[in-house]
C-alpha cells in the first residue's frame, strides 16, 4: 500500500466515524495515528461525552473483530483472559477464551476495577499474547486496546498502575462539546429512543485486517530523520528531570512516540 492510499483510507475512516460523532476531530485523528502506529489509546472524560460510543463507531468503521469488557469493582482477571476448564467427557482441559481474544478491545471504564484486575491486560498490551496456566496464546497482530475512564476525581475509581499507563501511546482528554456541537448532537439524537448504535447510523466497514496491516507496514517503512529522533529522546528525558512530574516517560514511551511520528 502506498502512502497516498494510506491517507485515503484514513480519510474514509474519518468519514464513517463522522456519520455518528459530532466534533472530536482531533481525538479521531489521534485514534488513527495509534491504529497506524499499532499503539493503544486511553480516553478520559466526564460521563456522557461519547467516549464509549466513539470507540464503538471507530471499531465499526475498521471491520475488525470487536470485543468489549465493562470493568466493574468485582471483575476478576479470569473474566478478561478466560480459563482452562476441565471437560469431564474428554478428561482434558479446554481453553475457554475471554473477551480479550479479539482484534479491537474496548476496555470500558477501566478504572472502575482494582489494579490487580487492571494488570491482567499488561502482557496482552505489550506482547500481544495471553498466558494461561503456563501456555502462551497469541493475539492477532493488529490487537488494539481503546480504554475509557472517568477522571480520577470521580467516585468509585482506582488509579491505573504506572506499568499500564506506560503501555498506552496516547491519553486523550475528551471535553464537553461546544455550543454549536451540542446543538447538533441534540438535533441529531434528540428524537431517538434508547442509545444510538453505529449500525443504525449507516456506519459501514471501509477496512479489514489485511488492509490495516498493509497500511501499518507502509507507515513503518517511513524513515525518521535524526533530528526527529533527537527531539523525541530529549522530550522524553525532560519528563524525568522535571520536579513537577512524579514519574517520567520510559524508553518504551520514546519508541512509541517515534512510531507515532511516522504516522
Amino acid at each position: 500500500m502506498t502512502l497516498p492510499e494510506v491517507a485515503g483510507l484514513a480519510e474514509a475512516i474519518r468519514g464513517e466515524v463522522g456519520k455518528a460523532i459530532v466534533g472530536q476531530a482531533e481525538t479521531v485523528d489521534h485514534l488513527l495515528v495509534a491504529l497506524l502506529a499499532q499503539g493503544h489509546v486511553l480516553l478520559e472524560g466526564p460521563p456522557g461525552t461519547a467516549k464509549t460510543f466513539l470507540a464503538q463507531c471507530f471499531a465499526a468503521s475498521l471491520g475488525l473483530d470487536f470485543g468489549r469488557i465493562q470493568f466493574t469493582p468485582d471483575l476478576m482477571p479470569g473474566d478478561i483472559l478466560g480459563s482452562n476448564l476441565f471437560n469431564f467427557q474428554t478428561s482434558q482441559f479446554t481453553l475457554t477464551r475471554g473477551p480479550i481474544f479479539c482484534e479491537l478491545l474496548l476496555a470500558d471504564e477501566i478504572n472502575r476495577t482494582p489494579p490487580k484486575t487492571q494488570a491482567s491486560l499488561l502482557e496482552a498490551m505489550q506482547e500481544r499474547r495471553v498466558t494461561l496456566d503456563g501456555t502462551a496464546h497469541p493475539l492477532p497482530p493488529e490487537f488494539m486496546v481503546v480504554a475509557t475512564q472517568n477522571p480520577i476525581e470521580s467516585q468509585g475509581v482506582y488509579p491505573l498502575p504506572e506499568a499500564q499507563l506506560d503501555r498506552f501511546l496516547f491519553k486523550l482528554l475528551v471535553e464537553y462539546p461546544s455550543l454549536a456541537e451540542e446543538t447538533r448532537i441534540v438535533a441529531r439524537f434528540g428524537e431517538r429512543v434508547g442509545p444510538p448504535r453505529a449500525a443504525d447510523l449507516g456506519i459501514v466497514p471501509v477496512a479489514d485486517p489485511a488492509r490495516l496491516a498493509a497500511a501499518a507496514a507502509a507507515v513503518k517503512g517511513i524513515a525518521i530523520a535524526d533530528s526527529v529522533v533527537d527531539y523525541v529522546v530529549r522530550l522524553v528525558r525532560a519528563t524525568r528531570e522535571s520536579a513537577d512530574i512524579a514519574s517520567g516517560a520510559s524508553p518504551r514511551a520514546a519508541v512509541l512516540l517515534a512510531n507515532a511520528a511516522r504516522a
